[in-house]
């Protein structure tokens, strides 16, 4: 280990001793590799399928070739992000059990990637979408575009590059810190090159991010500390709060707890950081496909008069909250981005783009029969116009602009055009699984080494390590209820400090400050990245 790159980075923290260092497994087995190889191979054949098949329910939208690129290499990259996240940020869910001896490191590494790929399939899409509405409006309606395309290339290849160097060093960095801060950049960087008429960070959605990210470590760090605290009063079982004696195993009921703490902490990885990518991989595909993206093809025909009204019953309310004029579809369009764009969200003027964008909206649906049969010359168009209103309604809710039964029938409307736009096909969300998975098993050993050992001076007990991974996986899974993204990272790395520091093991403060150094640095570092891509990438496209 002393020749790996990680010691680079923290020279100054010599670790355990060689001898208490557990056993990281050798080069692969070549039957590990044929199932990596295979199962990487079936996931890009069912990716393919998948996306024939949708395709083909939408008729058979053709694509030109130099679409039908770019196409593959932004889902190559979106996937690769994915890949990069699971050996970066799942290494902390596998330390704790390596580092007690409770499962050997190959197969911590293949059940941690299992649990993983679990996590993703049953994820709600809800973090997903929260990521994407930090994205620049223009460049979320026009995702097709030149500058479309620029904003998903360089906040995803912004994101790698950044992951890939944090990991290289042996740096625990968050991977969501990094994909917020890559989107900060290209908003910013949008911003700047199209004039003050265009939309950069909407700094309000982004204000509840940067709380969940800023807050999640302290979490982990006070609630792992407490956590350890208060088994020592309540759990009178010395075993527990024993470090590992040679490479002996820890008695079994141990274990099976130490194994289940990985297990939450890694399907709860998978159910949050999985969507990030997902969301990502949405925008590629309405971009270069709507019609078989734009609109969510899943609804089913019974919804149609439920949703159309919805659709009556908010229009009624924008009319009553404005002056009654009924601006075009297309004057309404124009006058709700812009609104979004300059974050001024009130008065008449808004109200009434919004009545008519829900009476067009409504009639459009009712016309074709269905969401799903909207003709493909208006689904770009309904697909615009139902972005905008649920984004300007979002806010407008989150500021009290109604009350009572207007507020009620105003967040139901929202609710019928998050039902209408987003999804996520069950191909997509397989495939990033699959990605995540994988990653989770290649080049775990560098975080690995960093979380175990150089954090506290003394070895991981099995009490610690439960202590850390409990706090980890519940406070992820709370956040996935809010539709948050946080850092598992952070979260799990902040745990096992808490934990050293509450057993009074000391912490290594020079490994501390390398960690602290990546996190405040991810910000400004992988906006600037990404800021600098998109301009590059601007003229590319």
């Amino acid at each position: 280990i002393r020749g790996d790159m990680s010691d680079y980075a923290l020279t100054a923290d010599r670790g355990l001793p060689s001898a208490a260092r557990p056993d990281m497994g050798g080069p692969p087995h070549m039957a590990a590799i044929i199932l990596f190889v295979g199962l990487m191979a079936g996931g890009v054949l069912y990716a393919v399928l998948g996306l024939d098949n949708d395709i083909t329910i939408a008729g058979g939208e053709p694509l030109a070739t130099g679409v039908f690129v770019l196409l593959g290499i932004a889902l190559l990259i979106a996937l690769g992000f994915e890949f990069v996240n699971g050996f970066h940020d799942t290494a902390n869910a596998v330390a704790t059990v390596i580092y007690t001896h409770s499962l050997p490191a190959p197969i911590a590494v293949v059940w941690s990637g299992t649990f993983n790929l679990f996590g993703v399939l049953t994820s709600s899409g809800t973090v997903a979408f929260t990521v994407v509405s930090l994205l620049p409006v223009e460049l979320i309606l026009r995702v097709g575009s030149g500058a479309g395309l620029a904003m998903i290339f360089a906040l995803l290849i912004a994101a790698i590059i950044w992951n890939l160097g944090t990991w290289s060093l042996g740096l625990p960095a968050s991977s969501s810190h990094t994909l917020v801060g890559s989107i900060i950049g290209v908003g910013l960087a949008n911003q700047l090159l199209a004039g003050s008429g265009a939309s950069g960070v909407d700094w309000n959605s982004a204000v509840g991010v940067f709380k969940a990210l800023l807050i999640s470590p302290f979490v982990g760090f006070f609630g792992s500390a407490l956590l350890l605290l208060a088994c020592k009063k309540l759990i009178p079982a010395p075993a527990l709060y024993d470090a590992p004696k040679g490479n002996a195993p820890p008695p079994l009921w141990i274990r099976g707890l130490l194994v289940l703490t990985c297990t939450g902490v890694s399907f709860a990885h998978g159910s949050n950081d999985g969507q990030k990518g997902m969301g990502l991989i949405m925008l590629i595909l309405i971009g270069t496909l709507p019609t078989a993206y734009a609109l969510n093809h899943t609804m089913p025909d019974s919804s149609t008069p439920a949703f159309v009204q919805s659709m009556e019953r908010a229009h009624t309310v924008f009319l009553a909250h404005g002056d009654k004029t009924t601006p075009s579809p297309q004057d309404a369009r124009a006058t709700v981005e812009k609104a979004l764009a300059q974050r001024t969200l009130g008065g008449p003027a808004v109200q009434n783009a919004l009545a008519t964008l829900a009476q067009d909206i409504g009639q459009q649906v009712q016309q074709s029969g269905a969401v799903k049969k909207v003709p493909a010359a208006l689904v770009q168009n309904v697909r615009n116009e139902m972005y905008l209103a649920g984004e300007a309604t979002k806010r407008l809710l989150a500021a009290d602009t109604y009350n009572g039964a207007d507020k009620a029938a105003v967040a139901s409307f929202r609710g019928s055009l998050d039902a209408g736009t987003r999804f996520i096909p069950l191909w997509v969300k397989v495939t990033v699984a699959i990605a995540l998975g994988l990653g989770t098993m290649v080049g775990w050993k560098r975080i690995v080494v960093t979380v175990g050992e150089r954090i506290g001076k003394t070895h991981l007990t099995y009490g610690q390590g439960a202590s850390a991974e409990l706090v980890a996986a519940a406070t992820i899974m709370a956040a996935d209820q809010f539709g948050l993204p946080v850092s598992t990272t952070h979260v799990l790395s902040s745990g096992v400090a808490g934990t050293m520091a509450a057993n009074g093991s000391g912490l290594q403060w020079g490994t501390l400050k390398a960690i602290g150094l990546a996190w405040v640095l991810t910000l400004p570092a992988a906006a600037a990245i990404s800021g600098v891509l998109f301009a590059g990438l601007r003229l590319v496209f």
